[in-house]
């Protein structure tokens, strides 16, 4: 998770010095920064008309250029960023799509229990024509869509029972504007009533009801009396300008943030004393300020600032965000924190979208948990504190020029996705090139066949249904799968293994272990002479007797103990049961092989290489036999000793108990006394 997070913050780091090299292109080939102001009077007649469309600044008739250009220079600053925005937004004329409604719950849901944003709905009425023509109601569209004001069609046809309890009886404009300035409050319904039916007509209409909403102020002493109260609102902004009602911009902004931010128009187009505005610190006019307890803020005086919806949207939704806010930004950036996992795994392609999609999953499942409780917590009354402090912190962090860049970067990505997702991909790579590359200079195997690894995959997996616990130890074993498939589907029919819980073996690995040791054992090199020459001493007595049947059933027994040239002989680091091609011999044939005569009772185990613990035996009882000169042993907390193999098998299988006392093989035991062995005594 660490080194996800890792890329992803140097992922953001490539992004902000990307963004400040495309404004050194765009300054070295233009000589303009996006934050330079720009002059009104140099530019042409239709690149103001676009400053103002954006703007929300309805004009009538047949303007002049004079007068288009003290239109815009009356709602704020021009900016190079702000220019080309606009008319880049302008060059690629999108379609915006319109809702049909199909009946009266339909509209009641997006229409009437919509509390936070305007809608245009065209009613036609019954066997009518619509009010406003199919090419005139597509330039509304597109033009309300800019402020963020949804449009729709509600056909009488659909639903004639609803339109004559509403009283639509004739093809009319519905608009809906929420009543009151708290959050989530009622909504109003208002119908158009103009003669005029062009498209800049409606649109003065519109922004007219949606400024009426906004608090305006028209002398000095209403100012004064404002700027001093303390309400409920923490946030406001106010708009210092000569003109007859607010840009639309900033009407539609006031019904996206109603309940959180104020927003207060001061018209002084009649102003003669302009005293107090000097004491707030106004000076000119137009000006955007945002006053907080913290401060008085000036809008527009750093990077990416812009008058426009989208920018000023931005720059409130970081001064005061919402929790839906927080919580779409934390989701964005767990999953693309999570989508790094598709480069950094290796191995088969396969191999890497399951794994993305398994993180995928649990990321977005721990992000929606962990936000349950925080939701909880924001309820409690005595927390209100701590949340007027948070947003006190967002109010400093967000001021600053630093958040203006990020903000600034925000917008330009969001406005171009493909070099959003392509910088992301160049970036993924590059991850995926340099992890490979570490990879392969540790000498870690990478498994890049997908038939290979969706093959490992599946064996895992049935394994993972037989021994869950062994699977994740990669432990070496014999699958019942291949003699007996019918195996499988009772294995799905009765899973026993939702009823077992499931116990880690890491204890295995600190078990006691040591070789099994005789007191009467020789070298390496006599147990290697005494065997030759028992293999000698075999194949001469077995050419002496191969005339009778006694003789041959003897020469049958002896070469039945005695390996052949042909076998791989049992070496002393190799116990006993753990190879099945390695002869088992009884402990007294084995005592006589290696040169001696002596049996079990003339040769004793050392005794003292066990750990004081450990129940003294000569015999593993899960393969039932006797232990060998050199054999590796394990023992349990209990104190009964096994082959070592032989142990590890028994556990990883799922079976976490001694095979004799049935103790809990990970849990810990009082440790035996031993008594001192008499001569006479036979360890058993």
């Amino acid at each position: 998770m660490w080194l996800k997070l890792f890329f992803l913050l140097l992922y953001f780091l490539v992004l902000f010095v990307l963004a400040r090299f495309f404004e050194a292109i765009v300054w070295y080939e233009t000589g303009f920064f996006a934050t330079q102001l720009v002059d009104p009077v140099a530019l042409s007649f239709k690149k103001l008309k676009t400053i103002l469309e954006c703007r929300g600044l309805g004009y009538s008739g047949l303007p002049e250029k004079k007068d288009v250009r003290e239109l815009v220079e009356k709602s704020g600053d021009l900016m190079e960023g702000e220019l080309y925005s606009a008319l880049k937004e302008e060059e690629a004329s999108e379609s915006v799509s319109s809702t049909n409604f199909s009946g009266e719950m339909h509209f009641y849901e997006l229409v009437e229990d919509t509390k936070d944003g305007i809608w245009l709905v065209q009613v036609i009425a019954h066997d009518r024509s619509p009010l406003v023509g199919k090419v005139h109601w597509e330039k509304m569209v597109k033009k309300v869509s800019r402020f963020g004001i949804r449009t729709g069609t509600f056909n009488c046809s659909s639903d004639p029972r609803y339109c004559r309890k509403r009283g639509w009886v004739r093809s009319t404009l519905i608009m809906s504007v929420p009543q009151t300035s708290t959050s989530k409050g009622k909504v109003m319904l208002k119908e158009y009533t103009g003669r005029k039916i062009e498209t800049e007509h409606i649109f003065k209409w519109i922004t007219a009801h949606a400024a009426s909403r906004i608090k305006t102020i028209y002398n000095s002493e209403h100012l004064k009396e404002e700027w001093n109260k303390s309400d409920q609102y923490r946030v406001k902004i106010y708009l210092f300008a000569n003109l007859d009602q607010p840009p639309a911009f900033f009407s539609a902004l006031s019904v996206k943030f109603t309940g959180r931010v104020e927003f207060i128009f001061v018209n002084v187009e009649n102003w003669d004393n302009k005293s107090h505005m000097a004491e707030i610190g106004i000076y000119k006019t137009p000006s955007y300020i945002l006053r907080t307890p913290e401060g008085i803020y000036r809008y527009g005086n750093n990077t990416g600032e812009f008058i426009s919806l989208r920018a000023m949207d931005s720059f409130l939704r970081s001064i005061q965000p919402e929790v839906n806010d927080l919580f779409v930004l934390s989701l964005v950036l767990v999953n693309l924190m999570a989508w790094m996992d598709l480069f950094i795994t290796q191995g088969a392609t396969i191999k890497r979208f399951v794994v993305l999609i398994s993180t995928l999953g649990t990321y977005n499942s721990l992000l929606i948990i962990s936000w349950l409780p925080v939701l909880g917590f924001l309820q409690l009354p005595y927390l209100d504190s701590f949340y007027e402090y948070s947003l006190k912190l967002f109010r400093y962090s967000n001021t600053t020029t630093l958040a203006s860049w990020v903000r600034a970067d925000w917008m330009f990505y969001s406005s171009h996705p493909a070099l959003f997702l392509s910088t992301y991909l160049g970036h993924g790579l590059l991850v995926d090139y340099f992890e490979k590359k570490r990879r392969r200079n540790n000498n870690d195997e990478i498994n890049a066949n997908n038939l290979e690894w969706l093959s490992s995959l599946w064996d895992w997996y049935t394994s993972y249904l037989f021994h869950p616990i062994a699977s994740f130890q990669h432990f070496p074993y014999e699958s019942d799968w291949d003699e007996d498939p019918d195996l499988f589907l009772e294995r799905l029919a009765f899973p026993d293994l939702w009823l077992h819980p499931l116990i880690p073996t890491d204890y295995i690995k600190s078990l006691p272990m040591w070789r099994f040791k005789c007191l009467g054992s020789h070298s390496e090199e006599e147990m290697l002479e005494a065997s030759q020459e028992s293999e000698s001493d075999s194949d001469s007595e077995s050419k002496d007797v191969l005339g009778g049947e006694k003789e041959v059933s003897e020469d049958e027994l002896s070469t039945a103990h005695s390996p052949s040239e042909g076998e791989p002989q049992c070496s002393a680091e190799i116990c006993s049961c753990a190879n099945k091609n390695c002869h088992n011999e009884p402990y007294e044939r084995k005592v006589r092989l290696y040169g001696s005569y002596t049996t079990t009772e003339d040769t004793e185990p050392d005794w003292s290489a066990w750990p004081s613990n450990m129940l003294h035996c000569t015999e593993c009882v899960v393969c039932l036999e006797n232990f060998e000169n050199g054999c590796l042993l394990m023992g349990l907390p209990c104190g009964h000793v096994f082959h070592q193999n032989c142990i590890v098998m028994w556990l990883a299988g799922g079976r976490h108990c001694c095979p004799v006392c049935r103790w809990a093989s990970y849990k810990k035991k009082q440790p035996y006394t031993h008594h001192q062995p008499l001569s006479s005594d036979t360890p058993s």
